[in-house]
């Protein structure tokens, strides 16, 4: 799971009060130690063997779900068709029922308050063109409230009364993402919100009671060093600017109060750490909750308004946090390690307030949903997503390390090391860039590090610089450095598992997704001796050409990381893998969807031709109907053993390459 940040760092202004009234967890990154790549081990276990890759993929991925207004069911996402769709449960975990049959991806679940209906947002082939759909909560046929191909709307928010629903609303062809007001008797739509800044977005966050006041965030920087919460007067349309700054500060708000009078927010202006904070409406002044340097996530609200949730990311595993909002010092909610994550639409509470919804997973078990009773302190597994062929001791545990890069910067990464390995240097190794950049590898359930490391590849995962989780200068320092001193971040894991004393530095192998893919594509042109072998997805090789055909909004994310194109070409040709991919000598494979709208194919085209011409080892597969990552079953299955017979045949046969190939079914 590539985490990114939705609360990136800013400055908060000086004229907000601050007070803390909950402290969460340890010190943050800079209490990190070393880690002596020789302590390090192999662990015996004489029953180890490869985990089938389609049992890795029958293991159901389940949403985060939503409390029904009457507390009695839970409506969530499933795959356990093969497709992510619909499903319902008692709140029990029992009675699990699938609503939605659609080849297309569906997410975003809300409730009406009657209770009658599901809203959920779903797209086309992976397009990203989001329409909401409505389907009758006792089941029946879906309904599409929105039918618009040129306009994606998601985030459906229910008023109070149920008679309006805020959204998102973006075009296609548009850099901005505004507010807008579906009217659920006559199904039309207005805008609340109509932004002129292409760099800006509005979303919807929060009701007041009554269904008069609409609490909002505006980003007015794509990049997310920029943000406010207001207001929003619905009868009238007056946005009001809960906090008014002066250059660039970032306040993202998460819920609002039942009495109205308290927000629940993020900020970082603590040192560029992201920390939780109550805003008083009246008087605007702020009361910090935490005072942490990992990464502090504010959630919601208790039905009551007595209590608050919010969780904190301690270098890749996430813990989950109650507090008072009175003041006073919050407690850790009883949870296995791993991550623990809220869900609900609107909150996590149930209606009477007496339970919480999280979703729990580690690094050998699979995503659950889970029911935590606050006056026990215990918590009740609701879903079982895992086969029971599927033995967590089987799979190796993940650990945390830390080492340093070429410049002294501290990097930390998930490790997995297999069952039974000699520790004599001829191990292959693989190393898993994440997607982003502002984003992070967190301690999850990962299907490809299960299963390459279950069959005797060392994998790791670093969180190099520009990953999120670690404050404000980590998360800037590879702007306008893209490929750069990041890079050099994955190169250092690689030296890092090479005097681990277990891996071959012959047998290195790269993949990655997203960003992932793009650093996968830069190591093996800029960095050519490292790699023995790549599988790159959905990745990017010219940031120029991404301009000319990625989405608007994600156009202006490109700039604010590598700057005005015209002024500044050097820039995004220094980032770029077509700068430097013929010096590659890595197998490479190329997975993509044909329908991406983040990374389109011309992205992969370029790559395969390139290579080709070049006389290169290079295999492509585009997958149909698929986007931005692949979502069907049977897709996700293919890519995971064409990967893993990628590296099967490169870094344990020692194959030499020698022909070019391509693969376009």
């Amino acid at each position: 799971m590539n985490v990114r940040s939705p609360f990136p760092a800013f400055i908060l202004a000086a004229a907000l009060s601050a007070s803390v009234c909950a402290v969460a967890a340890s010190s943050g990154p800079d209490s990190r130690t070393l880690t002596d790549p020789k302590t390090v081990s192999s662990q015996s276990n004489s029953a180890a063997k490869p985990v089938a890759i389609d049992d890795l993929f029958e293991i159901t991925g389940i949403g985060r779900g939503a409390w029904s207004p009457n507390g009695q069911e839970i409506a969530f996402t499933s795959n356990a068709s093969g497709r992510l769709n619909v499903w319902k449960m008692r709140a029990d975990g029992s009675g699990a029922t699938q609503l939605t049959k659609s080849d297309d991806r569906q997410s975003n679940l809300a409730w009406s308050p009657d209770g009658k209906w599901i809203v959920y947002a779903q797209d086309r082939g992976g397009n990203e063109i989001w329409d909401l759909y409505a389907i009758p909560s006792v089941g029946g046929a879906p309904m599409n409230l929105t039918s618009t191909d040129q306009i994606a709307e998601n985030q459906p928010l229910f008023s109070p009364d149920g008679s309006k629903v805020a959204i998102t609303y973006k075009p296609k062809e548009s850099p901005i993402t505004d507010i807008a007001i579906l009217d659920w008797s006559s199904r039309q739509v207005h805008k609340l919100t109509n932004e002129q800044k292409p760099q800006a977005s509005w979303s919807p966050v929060a009701w007041s009671h009554d269904g008069k006041h609409l609490l909002a965030s505006r980003r007015s920087d794509p990049v997310g060093n920029d943000a406010d919460v207001f207001l929003i007067d619905l009868a009238t349309g007056n946005a009001e600017n809960l906090t008014q700054h002066q250059g660039q500060q970032l306040i993202v708000p998460t819920d609002l109060s039942p009495d109205g009078k308290t927000v629940l927010l993020v900020s970082n202006a603590q040192g560029g750490y992201d920390n939780v904070a109550l805003l008083d409406v009246a008087t605007k002044k702020l009361r910090w909750v935490t005072n942490t340097q990992w990464e502090a996530t504010p959630e919601s609200f208790s039905p009551d308004g007595k209590q608050f949730t919010y969780s904190v990311n301690e270098d890749g595993r996430i813990h989950a946090w109650l507090a008072p909002t009175t003041g006073g010092q919050g407690r850790q909610l009883n949870l296995p390690e791993g991550l623990n994550l809220f869900g609900g639409n609107p909150t996590a509470f149930s209606p009477d307030g007496k339970k919480i919804l999280v979703s729990h997973q580690g690094s050998r078990h699979p995503a659950d949903l889970w029911a935590y009773d606050i006056a026990s302190n215990q918590a009740q597994q609701l879903t079982h997503a895992a086969r029971g062929s599927l033995d967590p001791n089987s799979l190796p545990q993940s650990q945390i390390v830390h080492y340093k890069s070429f410049d002294g910067t501290m990097i930390s990464a998930i490790l997995w090391v297999p069952f039974n390995l000699k520790r004599d240097g001829s191990n292959p190794a693989i190393v898993l860039p994440h997607g982003g950049p502002t984003g992070q590898t967190v301690d999850y359930f990962n299907r490809e590090a299960a299963a390459l490391a279950s069959r005797g590849y060392i994998c790791i995962a670093p969180n190099v610089r520009g990953s999120t989780g670690y404050g404000l200068k980590f998360m800037q320092a590879n702007i306008k450095d893209l490929g750069g001193g990041d890079l050099q971040d994955e190169v250092y894991a690689v030296k890092f598992l090479t005097a681990s004393g277990y891996a071959d530095p012959k047998k290195i192998g790269i993949t990655g997704g997203s960003y992932g893919g793009y650093m996968t594509l830069m190591a093996i042109g800029k960095t050519p001796d490292v790699w023995a072998a790549a599988v790159e997805q959905y990745g990017i090789i010219n940031w120029l050409t991404m301009l000319q055909h990625e989405d608007a909004a994600l156009q202006q994310y490109e700039k604010g990381l590598l700057g005005d194109p015209d002024k500044e070409r050097d820039v995004y040709e220094k980032a770029s893998p077509i700068t430097f991919i013929r010096q590659e000598r890595a197998p490479l494979l190329v997975l993509q969807g044909e329908n991406d709208p983040r990374v389109p194919k011309e992205e992969a085209e370029q790559v395969v031709d390139i290579l080709k011409k070049e006389g290169r080892t290079v295999s492509v597969h585009y997958y149909p109907a698929e986007g931005h990552g692949f979502s069907k079953r049977e897709n996700q299955v293919d890519a995971m053993k064409r990967m893993v017979s990628w590296f099967d045949q490169y870094l344990k046969s020692g194959h030499a390459a020698s022909t070019s190939s391509t693969n376009s079914q």
